[in-house]
């Protein structure tokens, strides 16, 4: 037959698929406009821009019983999860999954959507506030399920936790859905660096709707998302709180207990055996290991050591020292403070990765597997070396599993920092809590009053020795704090599961029950 450019086409061509003849009247063909070569004004079929979230909402034809998913690169100065559920719930959909890659003090509201029956479930890699008491309390039918960072971004990839509208906040956006978060921070009120957990759900959702307060010329770049995953636009007042970004736990230390605990680290990884020219690491953002970077500079400037990249949540420690020649590259999957937004911007060998690049254990290239060494923060650990991070000596939830378990499992050198006390409660406990990391992927505990090393690794343990560290067994160690402080009382409990905790690889490591009231 003839098509639409006058060609003759055969309506089949062995081994190959029905073949479909061009058609003039194809839509495809049609976004030239003559009108903007004389006038220069924008055409429509380039501009992806709603009037509204609750336009947008409708667009993406979201349903009740659906699932939904947001970041939290905001953190503590998030604007987009309470407007946009504030949106919903006014809209009358109801019985969805949440699935925010984390949740923090600031998403309280969230309480009544869940009490009204807007959200049926939520899933997330940690929560704070009063969210997470109304959990640990048994407020709700369903239990929260907690997920690690890679296991989240696993479970997003693979389709077993699948998303229908990702609503998305970017700090820069074109209006064809480019979006970034490392442009300056002087033009963009809510500048968060890396957006590497919005990545993962801008790849997988069935829709996704980029939320912005700032919105610049097209192309926006470099880009974070591209225009090709991004189906529509939302231009608003703001998106976020800048000062959010940095939180307590991105702070520089001056308690003498938690800068020993970070000499001890940097001791431990001097005399690893993995301590040379080239070796990865990552920091996380508690006081002692931020010290810990700090300290190990020290060790690389005498050693003339220099660490191939850094990887996980940048902070401006890490940022000092790529900056200082130490480090070479940057892998950072969300930017902790200010300065490592900065550093994004202008520093090409700081590279943003996605959550899936960073820790996801079934893709083929996981970062987390290529650390040399890992420092950790933990609230207990138990004689068997399993961690918890999620629930406090009371029982309620007030952290996150994060990325912890990813890159215990995936470094050659875990190593976990803790004071042996904390106010009057031992670190070292029979049994934790609450397992996040699991104890054969940890392999050092750090203190202010010792060393333990995994019985399994055998090999770190002569290192240490022949440096002559104070190195513990963990019962001796647990010895030690029960003397000074005594055995705690345990947590009461109730029946009712309020929290499911997932391993990275999506099998169920541990639950969490309500606490008892009353105590």
């Amino acid at each position: 037959m003839l098509n639409g450019a006058g060609r003759e086409i055969p309506l089949a061509i062995e081994g190959l698929d029905a073949v479909t003849p061009f058609d003039r009247k194809s839509t495809y063909g049609q976004f030239k406009n003559t009108e903007r070569l004389k006038d220069r004004q924008q055409n429509p079929a380039q501009n992806k821009i709603i009037d509204s979230i609750e336009k947008a909402i409708e667009a993406t034809g979201l349903r009740s019983g659906m699932t939904i998913s947001f970041h939290h690169h905001f953190r503590n100065g998030d604007f987009i999860v309470n407007r946009v559920m504030d949106k919903i719930a006014k809209m009358g959909i109801r019985d969805l999954v949440l699935a925010a890659s984390s949740l923090t003090d600031i998403h309280a509201p969230l309480i009544e959507h869940v009490r009204n029956g807007v959200i049926r479930r939520i899933e997330t890699s940690g929560l704070r506030g009063e969210l997470a008491q109304a959990y640990s309390y048994g407020w709700f039918d369903i239990p929260v399920t907690i997920n690690s960072h890679g296991g989240r971004a696993r479970a997003i990839a693979s389709g077993e936790c699948p998303i229908d509208v990702a609503f998305l906040g970017a700090p820069s956006c074109d209006a064809y859905g480019n979006a970034n978060g490392t442009c300056s921070i002087n033009e963009a009120p809510s500048a968060c660096g890396s957006m590497g957990y919005a990545m993962v759900d801008a790849q997988y959702a069935r829709n996704v709707v980029m939320i912005t307060d700032h919105l610049v010329p097209y192309p926006n770049t470099p880009f974070a998302i591209p225009e090709t995953l991004v189906d529509y636009v939302v231009v608003v007042d703001r998106i976020g709180d800048q000062k959010g970004i940095v939180s307590g736990a991105t702070r520089y230390t001056k308690n003498p207990k938690e800068l020993l605990i970070a000499k001890n680290a940097a001791d431990v990884i001097e005399a690893s055996g993995y301590f040379t020219d080239g070796f990865s690491l990552q920091t996380g953002s508690g006081g002692a290991s931020l010290a810990t970077t700090r300290f190990l500079r020290e060790k690389m400037l005498a050693a003339n050591i220099k660490a191939g990249f850094a990887l996980g949540g940048i902070t401006q420690q890490i940022v000092d020292l790529h900056e200082e020649g130490l480090i070479e590259k940057l892998l950072d999957v969300q930017s902790f403070d200010l300065r490592a937004v900065e550093s994004l911007r202008k520093n090409k060998f700081h590279q943003q990765i996605c959550a899936e690049y960073y820790a996801s254990p079934e893709n083929i290239g996981c970062a987390a597997h290529q650390l040399d060494v890992v420092v950790l923060s933990a609230l207990e650990i138990d004689l068997n070396f399993n961690v918890n991070v999620i629930t406090g000596s009371d029982g309620i939830i007030r952290g996150a599993s994060g990325g912890h378990c990813d890159t215990a499992a995936g470094a050659a050198v875990s190593i976990i920092v803790a004071p042996l006390i904390r106010g009057r409660m031992p670190a070292i406990l029979d049994r934790v809590n609450t397992i996040i990391t699991p104890g054969h992927t940890v392999d050092v505990l750090v203190t202010d009053q010792g060393i333990a090393v995994n019985p399994t690794r055998q090999d770190l343990l002569a290192n240490l020795k022949a440096a002559k560290l104070p190195v513990f067994t963990i019962e001796e160690m647990q010895e030690k704090a029960t003397w000074i402080v005594g055995k705690p009382e345990p947590i009461q409990w109730e029946d009712k599961i309020v929290g499911v905790v997932k391993y990275r690889d999506g099998s169920v490591i541990d639950v969490i029950r309500q606490v008892k009231q009353g105590r």
